[in-house]
């Protein structure tokens, strides 16, 4: 699996959370593309909302609630690499937010 290249570094060059929740849509949105999944508007709208959230984490390095892990069991392989290569793009790799972003 090749990791993604592009890292946000929201704290250390002042990133604008909308300019970056927008650039990562991009990103995802081509990630999606390139293994045909298609979303349908309230996937859209979920996943805008998760991203704009972990945007702003990534500001104001607010933490996680503990998450218990047995409720994202069903989730498929595919969907946890890309939450992976998600949450990668902000170096700030947390079970707990990875497990969010893939649901």
């Amino acid at each position: 699996m090749t990791m993604p290249q592009i890292q946000f570094r929201m704290i250390e060059y002042d990133l604008d959370p909308e300019v970056v929740t927008a650039q990562t849509i991009e990103i995802i949105n081509r990630w999606l593309t390139d293994h045909q999944i298609t979303q349908n508007d309230v996937q859209k709208a979920m996943l805008l909302s998760h991203v704009k959230a972990m945007v702003e984490r990534a500001k104001t390095l607010e933490k996680l609630p503990e998450v218990d892990p047995s409720l994202f069991d069903e989730l498929s392989e595919q969907s946890l690499v890309l939450a992976r290569k998600t949450v990668q793009l902000f170096n700030r790799y947390q079970i707990k937010l990875l497990m969010l972003f893939s649901y």
